[in-house]
């Protein structure tokens, strides 16, 4: 969710001392077709009118584009609208990935021109505000490397459940001198206080299931092979409740803890306000300073101040770094992100 700019600036810039492939031949990085209709990479599952399933699933690694945003609004979209559903799942197709960071190949006008959302946020900010008061509940299955949007989509959600063998959380941005923009700092310290929110977001290191468990990131950490099988029997168990009842559940529930458009709309701004500063990481330490639930505007804030990150020489040259190693074609850095963002300090 995160690179509006950094699709421009940092590919335009990055592209250009890459590989002369990639810069020549855009349409074969991942996601990326030229003159094709879009792949498709979420699918809609409705496994019963009141339970439905969302798969991720744009291999090899789950990368979250501007193509995605228009197909995670209609799923919202349809949350929002339809009468009977009362649940919906969200897992992964990909093996070894939930769903990672924002591309960075697309040019920043497939972002840019996106129109805000019904919240008057940015559409990403907005599918992500929307999809946390929806009526129906969320709930994520994570299986594999969740960073990025990943995480933003969880934090987002109603519920989270990880495989404790496989499951692999963290916010990465701060190892490519960036300030998330999806809203983690206005929801990650109210769900698992702010000193290890503090200690995700300024290090970028990965947690595993089990330590997210113990943070209170998931709700549990189950053995892999009972992951499937518990979330599914939950969702069915809240399929069979009353629709009426569940909503005003969620909405009561809402109400003390999910953040407000100014708070959301807040991050935004701070977000493009750290492209001017030396340091991210007092950005995001400002941020999660905030003791209330994070707003549309405090969101938003921190999509604009990802964009204004993005701007920074600082985080062109590192984002070029990081695709020169391999970020978004070569398998073991997306397995490894904070390990290779870790080498551009040394």
């Amino acid at each position: 969710m995160k690179t509006h700019i950094l699709a421009a600036t940092v590919v335009a810039a990055a592209m250009a001392g890459i590989n002369p492939a990639h810069a020549g031949e855009p349409a074969k990085a991942p996601g990326i077709r030229n003159g094709a209709a879009p792949k498709q990479e979420i699918r809609l599952e409705r496994v019963t009118p009141e339970y439905w399933r969302v798969t991720l699933d744009n291999p090899p690694f789950n990368l979250f584009g501007p193509e995605t945003i228009p197909q995670l609004n209609s799923v919202v979209t349809q949350m929002e609208s339809d009468s009977r559903v009362k649940v919906v799942v969200f897992q992964s197709a990909v093996p070894d990935f939930f769903l990672t960071h924002y591309d960075f190949v697309p040019p920043l006008s497939a972002t840019t021109d996106i129109p805000p959302g019904v919240t008057g946020l940015p559409a990403l900010p907005d599918n992500l505000v929307r999809l946390s008061r929806a009526p129906a509940v969320s709930i994520v299955s994570i299986r594999g490397r969740t960073t990025g949007v990943g995480g933003e989509l969880s934090l987002a959600s109603d519920m989270r459940f990880a495989s404790r063998e496989k499951a692999v959380i963290s916010q990465w941005e701060i190892g490519g001198g960036l300030v998330p923009g999806g809203g983690p700092m206005a929801r990650m310290p109210r769900l698992i206080g702010r000193g290890r929110a503090l200690e995700m977001l300024l290090t970028g290191e990965d947690i595993s299931g089990d330590l997210a468990e113990r943070y209170g990131y998931v709700n549990r950490a189950l053995p892999d092979a009972e992951l499937d099988p518990f979330v599914d029997a939950m969702a069915r168990r809240i399929a069979g409740f009353d629709k009426q009842a569940i909503a005003a559940i969620k909405r009561l529930v809402d109400i003390p803890t999910l953040p407000s458009d100014i708070e959301i709309g807040a991050e935004w701004g701070a977000f493009l306000d750290s492209a001017h500063r030396p340091q991210a990481q007092q950005s995001i330490k400002r941020l999660v300073d905030i003791p209330t639930l994070p707003s549309d505007i405090e969101i938003g804030a921190e999509w604009g101040a990802f964009l204004d990150s993005a701007h920074r020489p600082q985080a062109q040259q590192s984002i070029k770094r990081l695709m020169e190693m391999g970020l978004q074609t070569k398998p073991d850095v997306e397995k490894r992100l904070p390990y290779y963002t870790g080498t551009l300090a040394q």
